[in-house]
């Protein structure tokens, strides 16, 4: 008797098959993804970003003893210790909720939306439709991840060299806050790169998705707010919108007011969890459902 008669119907075997499936797309998608240019281009825009806005133009502001930007009105003293070691949870979620935001929304808007314009996932969907998906998801969740241990590396070794130069002491700050601003700009990230995929996905290209993902972002949340201030039905609606969260997600971390760009006030910070989380359920369910159910051809 053969062993194929021998497995039972509940053999672990296809399950097993299927689990290195998805582990050979996610590794094919990351391959792929390393050798992309866009994507480099996209990740070294977001550490010059974070570099400029949580460093050097503070640092500058200090040393000149001027008040520009978003420092306006801070004292000397507050804006060096902004740039210390202590402060680098801090900075490493402050231009999560709008700048950095919106190029994840770009990168995983690209990620999904090239796939349809180059004719890739056409070619890959002939040998099954949900786990490249799946694993196009966990690789961009693989690069999210790097890209936030890669920003807090960089933010310490930014402020540990400007403690040193203004020889301050190197005083560092709690694993805690760390780990919880790391854990903050993960949930943001994941969501806006979650809803760029579903948009390349809904939209089948890059550029249209990335049109409607930033227009969004930048504009159309803004506009909402600016507009709910007057008008309370508005105003309770855009206490449901992801940019809502996740501004009021890192400002329920930091404590930072309406003065750093993206972060708010508006929900709680156990509701901005709940909702980031929500978001990014939705994007991927929506992704599985376009992906199975939608022809590609």
């Amino acid at each position: 008797m053969s062993a194929s008669t021998l497995r039972s119907p509940t053999s672990p075997v296809p399950h097993a098959a299927g689990r290195n499936t998805v582990a050979r797309s996610v590794r094919a998608e990351l391959f792929r993804l390393r050798a992309w240019p866009a994507m480099w281009a996209t990740l070294g825009t977001w550490f010059l970003l974070a570099t400029v806005f949580g460093y050097v133009f503070p640092y500058i502001s200090y040393t000149t003893g001027s008040a520009g930007f978003s420092t306006e009105g801070q004292p000397a003293e507050a804006l060096l210790q902004g740039v210390l070691p202590e402060s680098v949870p801090d900075v490493l979620v402050q231009g999560t909720p709008l700048f950095g935001g919106a190029l994840v929304l770009v990168l995983g808007a690209l990620v999904a939306g090239n796939g349809y314009t180059w004719g890739t996932w056409k070619t890959v969907f002939t040998h099954g439709r949900l786990r490249p998906t799946i694993g196009a998801l966990l690789a961009l969740a693989v690069i999210v991840a790097a890209m936030v241990i890669v920003t807090a590396v960089l933010c310490t070794t930014i402020s540990v060299v400007l403690a040193t130069v203004e020889s301050q002491p190197l005083t560092w700050p709690a694993a805690t806050d760390l780990l919880r601003s790391a854990g903050t700009a993960y949930l943001v990230f994941m969501m806006w790169a979650t809803i760029g995929f579903a948009l390349g996905t809904y939209a089948r290209s890059a550029a249209l998705s990335v049109g409607l993902g930033l227009v969004w972002t930048l504009v159309v949340e803004n506009l909402l707010r600016g507009v709910g201030s007057a008008l309370p039905l508005v105003q309770d609606v855009t206490a449901f919108l992801p940019g809502t969260a996740a501004g009021s997600l890192v400002g329920a971390v930091t404590g930072a007011g309406q003065g750093t760009p993206g972060v708010v006030d508006v929900i709680s910070g156990p509701r901005a969890v709940i909702t980031v989380t929500a978001y990014i359920v939705v994007a991927v369910v929506t992704t599985g459902i376009l992906v199975r159910r939608r022809d590609v051809n």
